[in-house]
């Protein structure tokens, strides 16, 4: 008789537990993008349409992605728990604290105006509404900061893979809702890079790692407002946990196929395979939201092609040995790596991250032109490198077979995995001593430059440091990491890049090889040139996508090696002193494992805490959804808006016009002043008047209003913004004051 209760043996292990839920925000946001995409190139991007089509995107991805799932070998309950705890304190922490950013100054704002648009209306480009001012004038501007004129119609600055998501906050809760999404996905990130951290360390670590990842000051500032870099870091962690999950499948299925048989069983390496593709989509929709994906995902096209060589040389390798086996030899081919067999997934992962990329590009051609036509100096030599690998990748998949045997010669080079390490340290080194090296500067040639040197000078004041425009401080960057994560783990992360990466050319730990050309590739890229005003923590948000996890997981494991090894070598043991050496034997007994974990732990996890103390507790722009609602609130129904000052139309124009819900529009301005021409203001006034509509004017000041009619103050907003430190980690913040006066004309 049955007692009604499931059975304790059904349950699924905490390992699979932690597995699953570490790689199910890849999925759903995978899904989510991949459907809300097409849906939104044909202007139906609305919860009727998009949810039902995300929810079912996202099922078939986690069908496919999840299935039989391998789990994180030896996690026991707690480890899972630690995780989903450092993930929720995250996001309830961030959520306490979050900003609400709505004024158009910085990228955030940025962010939040185009989700607010694409919440509300569910299309693009924006229209310019040019009928509410009596048709087009020549002093009529209708882009601003974020949102450039461009084709008739304004086309917001970014891709459009986090508003697309930040939409879904405000479908569930309006402009609160879309304020708190952003500590959701924070909090999901932890999980998610927790996952990874668990599939090649241990659960054991991935609990330390977690919190040690959480507090760091760009991942608080990065879950607090809306950003790209935290999607980014899901897709690009989530991509790295699914590819490892699809491997270990397969090996799987081989070590349970029957023995002296070559072929794996067709089902569990259907599932693998299909895994593979899954992961390759993830990967290649980084670049849907952040077009920097590019080059992120670009190790992901070399792995993949490496792969699809590797299959083709061991399928000549069997022909060969059965050739040989048929001519009465027995001998087979020699196994020299430990990646062999893991060949049958190059194809499907190429297949998947070709499709997620297509997709990020076809995006960005189509609904964010000017901004790649802005980023062209650095975009166009980015797509060059892409072509050039992708040729060389296809080439050297072709010429697997012959190249198969000078490899192996030049794997047998004794000092070659040596050399290896030792580049590592090398290149990490030379970061580090770079600004005795280098200062690194640029010539203003372009309005954009001029504009950021400006803004360097300006804020070199507050500083109080010499001005000079041209500075970047980019020589300082991996200076910018130990800010936020600490010199011992920036130590640790490099001596743990260094063995892992002898060890791979020595054919070990092979399930290291695509997180270590990620995290490699785009650390050295993004430290040579961070390609950011160099603001902190603006400038922070660089790091968030894979260098600052990507270097706490290596740091993590060097701490697991430094206790392994310590064990191994009996520290920590009872021992009788060394002959004349008490004092190194007395080292020797304290030194337990586990105790020089505990110090690894404090290494990790104090140096950022500490840095992270001076911001964590004070939010930004708090204030901010309040003023603005409270100025919609003062607009007449039926108003249509000339903001008549060149910072207030900078920052307001998309926001009237997206979440007052009134047609915006700024007034031309010469280059060199603050206010526009009398006789086009009071054209326009007119014009709009002849509309039947109703003209109201906004500016900073109410004598910027006087001429037209009586000034009522509709702002005055007093609260905090992010500090803009150049040569140290920030540590507050700086007080912010907008006015806003209204008039009707």
């Amino acid at each position: 008789m049955g007692t009604g209760l499931p059975d304790r043996g059904r349950r699924p292990s905490a390992g699979r537990v932690l597995a699953v839920a570490s790689a199910l925000p890849a999925l759903a946001l995978a899904g989510w993008l991949a459907a809300g995409l097409p849906l939104l190139l044909l202007g139906w991007f609305r919860p009727l349409a998009a949810v039902p089509l995300g929810l079912a995107a996202a099922g078939l991805l986690c069908r496919y992605g999840l299935r039989r799932p391998p789990g994180i070998p030896a996690a026991s309950g707690w480890q899972a728990a630690a995780v989903v705890a450092a993930a929720l304190g995250s996001g309830i922490f961030n959520a306490v604290f979050h900003s609400e950013q709505l004024i158009v100054r910085r990228d955030p704002a940025t962010y939040a105006q185009y989700a607010v648009w694409l919440a509300t209306r569910g299309s693009l480009p924006i229209p310019y509404g040019e009928a509410a001012f009596g048709g087009p004038d020549p002093a009529l501007r209708f882009g601003s900061v974020g949102f450039y004129d461009h084709g008739g119609a304004v086309v917001p600055q970014f891709m459009p893979g986090p508003p697309m998501v930040h939409a879904i906050g405000h479908w569930l809760g309006g402009a609160p809702g879309l304020l708190l999404t952003p500590p959701v996905l924070g909090a999901l990130a932890v999980l998610v890079f927790a996952g990874t951290v668990a599939r090649l360390a241990g659960a054991r670590w991935a609990a330390l790692a977690a919190p040690a990842f959480a507090v760091s000051l760009p991942i608080l500032y990065t879950s607090r407002t809306a950003f790209s870099e935290i999607p980014s870091l899901i897709l690009l962690f989530g991509g790295m946990s699914l590819l490892l999950d699809a491997r270990a499948r397969l090996r799987a299925a081989r070590r349970a196929a029957p023995s002296g048989t070559a072929e794996t069983p067709a089902v569990p390496a259907r599932d693998a395979t299909a895994g593979a593709a899954v992961a390759g989509l993830v990967f290649g929709l980084a670049i849907l939201v952040r077009i920097d994906g590019l080059r992120d995902v670009l190790p992901v096209l070399v792995y993949a092609g490496a792969l699809v060589a590797l299959r083709r040389a061991e399928s000549r390798a069997q022909a060969a040995s059965g050739v040989r086996r048929a001519g009465g030899s027995g001998a087979s081919a020699p196994e020299t790596s430990s990646a062999r067999g893991d060949g049958r997934l190059g194809v499907p992962l190429l297949a998947g991250l070709l499709a997620g990329a297509g997709l990020g590009l076809l995006a960005a051609v189509l609904l964010a032109a000017p901004y790649l036509d802005y980023l062209s100096g650095s975009l166009v030599p980015l797509l060059a490198v892409c072509a050039a690998v992708l040729l060389l990748t296809v080439i050297a998949a072709a010429l697997a077979p012959r190249l198969a045997a000078p490899l192996r010669r030049l794997a047998r080079i004794r000092r070659l995995p040596g050399l290896a390490g030792g580049a590592v340290v090398l290149v990490m080194g030379l970061f580090a001593i770079r600004p005795l090296l280098q200062t690194v500067t640029r010539h203003a040639t372009t309005p954009e430059d001029l504009l950021t040197s400006d803004f360097i000078e300006k804020t070199q004041a507050a500083n109080g440091l010499p001005s000079d425009g041209t500075r970047l401080y980019y020589e300082d960057a991996l200076h910018w990491v130990a800010w936020y994560i600490g010199p011992p783990a920036v130590v640790l992360a490099t001596l743990a890049g260094a063995v892992l990466v002898r060890g791979l050319v020595r054919g070990i730990a092979s399930e290291w090889l695509l997180p270590l050309m990620i995290i490699g590739w785009t650390t050295v890229t993004t430290l040579y040139r961070p390609a950011i005003t160099p603001d902190h923590p603006f400038a922070a948000r660089r790091l968030v996508p894979v260098i600052i996890p990507g270097l706490v997981l290596l740091a993590v494991w060097a701490v697991r090696r430094i206790g392994e090894r310590a064990r191994r070598r009996g520290y920590g043991e009872p021992t009788a002193a060394a002959s004349g050496r008490p004092v190194a034997a007395r080292l020797r007994r304290a030194a337990t494992p586990a105790r020089l974990t505990a110090l690894g732990a404090v290494l990790l996890l104090v140096p950022p805490a500490a840095t992270s103390i001076g911001t964590a507790f004070t939010p930004v722009g708090r204030g901010e959804r309040a003023a603005v609602e409270a100025m919609c609130a003062a607009l007449p129904e039926n108003a249509s808006v000339l903001l008549v000052e060149r910072v207030t139309a900078d920052r307001l124009t998309q926001l009237v016009r997206g979440v007052c819900g009134v047609p915006a529009a700024g007034v031309e301005v010469a280059p060199d002043a603050d206010l526009p021409a009398p006789d086009d203001v009071t054209r326009l006034i007119g014009r709009v008047r002849a509309a039947g509509r109703v003209p109201v004017l906004l500016a900073a000041e109410p004598g910027q209003l006087a001429p037209y009619g009586t000034p009522v103050q509709v702002m005055a907003l007093r609260t905090r913004q992010d500090e803009r430190s150049l040569v140290k980690a920030p540590d507050g913040t700086w007080s912010l004051r907008i006015d806003v006066w209204m008039a009707a004309g």
